[in-house]
C-alpha cells in the first residue's frame, strides 16, 4: 500500500504546471511588469498576478520579489525563465509552420463548366496575385461531388443550399434570360419583342432543358415555335454559338456578366426570370476555419459583391 502511494504521489509531482500559468510567468518575467504581460496576453493584470501564484504554488518557490513596485525574477525564477522562452517560441514557430503549410499548396475548387468559362476564369488571375502560394485547380462536372471520396476542396452549385453537412455561402441568385450577338439582335429579323424570336433558332442545352420553355412561359410566348433549334450538351456551347450569331441562347445572367459588359453579347428583352434556386459556394462543415477555404472564400464574396 505504502509504495502504490508513493508511485501515485511522485506521478502527482511531476505533473506540468498549468500552460496558463506558465505562459503569464514567461511573459512577465521577460517584460519585468504585470501591465506589459497582461497587455501582451489580452487579460488582465490581477488574472497575471493570479496564474504566477498558481504558478509558485504549484512549484513550492517564489518567482518573484517585489521591491518599490517593480519585480525582480529569484534565483528560480531566472533559473526557469530561459526554458520556458524557448519552449514557447518553438510551439509558436510550430504553429507558424503549420498555418503556412495550410495556406500553400494546392486548392482544388469544382464548378459548372460554364461559370468557369465565362465568369471564374477572368477572375481567377486577382486571387493568383494575391496568394501566389496557392495553386487554384479547377475540376468542372454536372454533379455535386463527394468530399468525402474525392480530392476536392470547396464546389460552386446552384440549388437551394441545404445540402447536409455542407456549409454554404450564398452567392447569387438563378436568374435567366436569352442573349445573342449583338449583330443578330439587328439583322433582317430583329429582335424586338419576345414573340420576335420565332423567327430564329433557338440553342438549348440538354443540362438546362426546361429553361427556354419556363423563359417564354414567363414572357407571354408560351406556344412560340422557333424556326430553327440547335441543341447543345451544355450551356457553354450554346453561349459560344450564340457569340457566332448562329442563334439566341438562354443562360443564367450573372454568368455572363462580363460578356454582357464587353458587348460579346446582348440581352435582347428586359425579361428575366428568377428562379427558386440560386448559386453557391459549398464545402465539408469541418473546413470551415481551414486556412485556404477561408482565403478562397472571402476573396470569391467580395468578388460578388463587385459584380
Amino acid at each position: 500500500m505504502i509504495e502504490n502511494y508513493t508511485i501515485i504521489y511522485r506521478l502527482k509531482k511531476s505533473r506540468l504546471p498549468p500552460l496558463n500559468a506558465l505562459r503569464a510567468f514567461e511573459a512577465t518575467a521577460r517584460l519585468l511588469t504585470l501591465s506589459a504581460a497582461a497587455a501582451e496576453l489580452n487579460v488582465t493584470p490581477s488574472a497575471i498576478s493570479h496564474q504566477i501564484k498558481t504558478l509558485e504554488e504549484s512549484l513550492g518557490v517564489l518567482l518573484f520579489r517585489r521591491a518599490n513596485r517593480s519585480l525582480i525574477l529569484t534565483a528560480d525564477g531566472r533559473a526557469l525563465l530561459p526554458g520556458l522562452s524557448d519552449a514557447f517560441r518553438r510551439i509558436a514557430a510550430a504553429v507558424r509552420e503549420l498555418e503556412t503549410n495550410q495556406r500553400q499548396g494546392v486548392l482544388t475548387v469544382s464548378m459548372l463548366e460554364t461559370l468557369a468559362m465565362h465568369w471564374f476564369m477572368p477572375r481567377l488571375s486577382k486571387f493568383q496575385a494575391a496568394h501566389r502560394d496557392i495553386e487554384v485547380r479547377i475540376s468542372t462536372t454536372t454533379r455535386m461531388v463527394d468530399f468525402e471520396r474525392e480530392d476536392i476542396d470547396l464546389a460552386i452549385r446552384h440549388g437551394a443550399g441545404d445540402w447536409p453537412g455542407l456549409a454554404a455561402d450564398f452567392l447569387f441568385p438563378l436568374e435567366i434570360l436569352p442573349v445573342c450577338s449583338p449583330g443578330l439582335a439587328t439583322a433582317a429579323a430583329p429582335l424586338k419583342t419576345p414573340a420576335d424570336l420565332a423567327r430564329h433558332i433557338l440553342l438549348h442545352a440538354t443540362a438546362r432543358a426546361g429553361d427556354w420553355p419556363d423563359w417564354l412561359n414567363s414572357a407571354g410566348v408560351g406556344g412560340l415555335v422557333a424556326a430553327r433549334a440547335l441543341t447543345f450538351e451544355k450551356t457553354n456551347f450554346a453561349l459560344v454559338a450564340a457569340m457566332k450569331g448562329i442563334g439566341v441562347a438562354i443562360t443564367d445572367r450573372h454568368i455572363v456578366t462580363d460578356d454582357l459588359e464587353s458587348g460579346r453579347l446582348i440581352a435582347p428583352f428586359d425579361h428575366v426570370l428568377g428562379l427558386d434556386t440560386g448559386y453557391y459556394l459549398a464545402y465539408p462543415v469541418e473546413r470551415e476555419t481551414h486556412p485556404k477555404t477561408r482565403l478562397f472564400r472571402d476573396w470569391l464574396l467580395r468578388e460578388v459583391a463587385e459584380t
